[in-house]
């Protein structure tokens, strides 16, 4: 669903002024103050900064989330530019020397340490500077991970986290290391799951995380139950259930008494703030099937193409047509809309019926605020880059408890364990 502030820009640009990323800050801020006031106030919230760094983003973020989580030092620099004194949880596999003092020097609040050769670069870096680093173990734990979601790092042997069998020695090693403070436990197991899951999964993560605890001697000040609370691109207006997530959490913090929790969603906070418009450049027919190219694709917007899905889009009308022929459109069919790239990857949706769309109108792809400018190739076939237009300004308008979201969507099915 566009919304209006989105529509009225969108209605103000040019086809010169095309493609571009809109994003809507308000809706932002109300979406992330709303899941903020469905979680238990013991639950810190942090923002994984991986989704959508982009400046406005982030200070639009400033205050409603706890944190922000990042996963290299280009990161790190890039948030503490923008927000000088945010707390950061610097996270991310195989993180250079480099990195780590980088880190050391900004002031991390906590590090998230993948390996125990990990573990002793910092404990060497932190006793060389003085200093000390407050570190959780990102532990590997073996715990089922439906093979349907959108991503796996976890619970199966995995290059991410420490298998389970590996903590006592980091923690014999940090014992003696006046440069590392083990202050907990941090997992990431998989991305794309349900409230349901999540919280089936949270729940079995901290009774291992307990276990391990006892048997190692490992603090559990803290326990990161991680992020990867889905985002339907297929269903766009079912969210994460965040009320009964957080209604679920609440048994979860009970139990773990003297434990912060922390969860760090990137997607599911920032995914529904962005839009990407593209015009219409031409609608072909080949072998008896329906082409809509716009002047723009998967070098701006790669998200289709990484998930392997048909985008959810709108599309706005342009009245105009400035050619003396008809011209080219499509009605009552399906078409796949594909852009400007030399591969026949370059395709955003892929047998969507329309109503209508011609040469000249305007698609606007939704979800589009999250794992989409910044993983895509910009530079292939240097076609020109999208505009950027940030709308809106950050507000308190969330209704007083979490019954529903600010912008009537509904949470997605399913029952709870």
């Amino acid at each position: 669903m566009i919304t209006e502030s989105v529509r009225a820009r969108l209605a103000e640009l040019s086809d010169e002024q095309l493609p571009a990323y809109l994003y809507d800050l308000t809706a932002l801020t109300e979406h992330v103050e709303w899941v903020r006031r469905c979680l238990p106030a013991e639950v810190e919230l942090y923002y994984a900064a991986k989704a959508n760094p982009a400046e406005p983003v982030l200070r639009a973020l400033a205050g409603h989330a706890e944190g922000i989580e990042v996963a290299s030092g280009g990161e790190l620099a890039h948030v503490l530019a923008a927000l000088p004194t945010v707390r950061t949880a610097f996270g991310g596999p195989a993180k250079s020397p480099a990195e780590l003092a980088a880190g050391l020097a900004a002031g991390v609040h906590r590090f998230h340490v993948e390996s125990e050769h990990e573990l002793r670069l910092l404990a060497l870096l932190a006793a060389e500077r003085g200093v000390e680093a407050n570190v959780l173990l990102r532990v590997n734990f073996p715990v089922p991970v439906d093979p349907a979601v959108a991503l796996s790092m976890g619970g199966r042997p995995s290059q991410f986290g420490i298998d389970p069998a590996q903590v006592a020695d980091c923690v014999r090693f940090a014992a003696d290391q006046p440069g590392i403070r083990l202050v907990g436990v941090h997992t990431h197991l998989a991305s794309g799951l349900t409230a349901p899951a999540q919280l089936t999964m949270s729940h079995r993560i901290a009774e291992l995380a307990v276990d391990l605890s006892r048997a190692t001697g490992l603090p559990l000040a803290e326990l990161t139950i991680g992020g990867g609370m889905t985002v339907d691109y297929r269903r766009p207006e079912q969210r994460f259930d965040w009320a009964g997530f957080g209604a679920g959490l609440s048994s979860l913090v009970t139990a773990l008494p003297g434990t912060t929790v922390r969860i760090e969603p990137g997607r599911a906070l920032s995914a529904y703030c962005g839009w990407y418009a593209a015009t219409v450049a031409d609608v072909k027919r080949s072998g008896g099937q329906v082409f809509v190219l716009i002047r723009g694709g998967t070098h701006h917007f790669r998200t289709p193409a990484a998930k392997a899905h048909n985008h959810p889009f709108d599309i706005v009308p342009c009245g105009q047509w400035r050619y003396d022929w008809d011209r080219p459109a499509a009605r009552n069919e399906p078409v796949t809309i594909a852009g400007q790239l030399c591969t026949p990857k370059d395709v955003l949706a892929g047998a969507v019926p329309v109503d209508e769309i011609r040469v000249g109108d305007r698609v606007v792809f939704g979800l589009a605020g999250a794992y989409a400018w910044n993983i895509s190739h910009h530079d292939f076939l240097m076609h020109v880059r999208p505009g950027f237009h940030y709308l809106g300004a950050p507000q308190r308008s969330v209704p007083p408890d979490c019954a529903g979201h600010p912008g009537g969507f509904e949470p997605a099915p399913g029952g709870y364990e």
